[in-house]
């Protein structure tokens, strides 16, 4: 945790507080350092604010698209968030090096498999550069989703605030068990972990990932304090 985060989250929490409604009873079972990945959603711009301000005072970094950095304004507050740019539509090795030096120093590192926002609030296909990243780190996997801010948009312009939810799930870690890491394995890893995003979104959420009994849990180890098939 930066100063400047340390400054500004308070008060964002505030500002935020005036147009959302945001349960985030189930904040307190994320642990208050790592090295720990969360995998999240990304629904809109509130992702962010509403993440940082709500887990603070955990140190935690996140992936931004590098081109975020071009806007003054947004590059002083993702700077004080202390977030890690990455190049979309590469494998960008200084970004997930950064990455891997944040889990090494005990941080929280929050990654959003689906790349970009999606809007609409439904999940769509994933990334594999978690799986990369998780097994290379060896850090435990913690899914961790927003949802509700879909219908911000709508309700601003009536006003009336909107209701957001932080739901937490099962922590894992990725055993590839012996596999060699081709891009088939990769996929099936990066499906499992989204359907335990999906898992503990509801159903109208859950996009690609809705039929959640397509999901092999082949290569997920899960936690001892989160056994699997809850």
């Amino acid at each position: 945790m930066t100063l400047a985060s340390s400054i500004i989250n308070p008060p964002i929490k505030a500002i935020l507080s005036t147009f959302l409604n945001i349960d985030d009873r189930e904040v307190s079972r994320i642990p208050m350092q790592g090295p720990l990945i969360i995998a999240t959603n990304h629904i809109n711009t509130l992702d962010a604010p509403v993440g940082f301000s709500h887990l603070h005072p955990r140190q935690i970094t996140a992936f931004v698209k590098s081109e975020t950095f071009n806007n003054l304004f947004l590059k002083l507050l993702f700077d004080a968030w202390d977030t890690i740019p990455i190049k979309r539509g590469e494998v960008d090795f200084n970004a997930f090096r950064l990455a891997e030096e944040a889990l090494r120093s005990k941080k929280i590192v929050l990654v959003a498999p689906e790349g970009t926002r999606s809007y609409h609030g439904r999940l769509n296909t994933g990334y594999p550069g978690i799986v990369l990243l998780a097994i290379r780190s060896g850090a435990p996997v913690l899914p961790v989703v927003f949802y509700g801010n879909e219908n911000f948009k709508k309700n601003f312009q009536f006003p009336r605030r909107t209701e957001m939810t932080i739901k937490v799930g099962r922590s894992f870690t990725i055993d590839p068990k012996g596999a060699s890491l081709t891009r088939n394995v990769r996929t099936q890893m990066t499906n499992e972990i989204m359907y335990e995003i999906a898992r503990i979104l509801p159903e109208k959420n859950r996009g690609v990932y809705e039929d959640l009994s397509k999901n092999k849990k082949e290569y997920l180890s899960f936690m001892n304090d989160d056994p699997a098939g809850d």
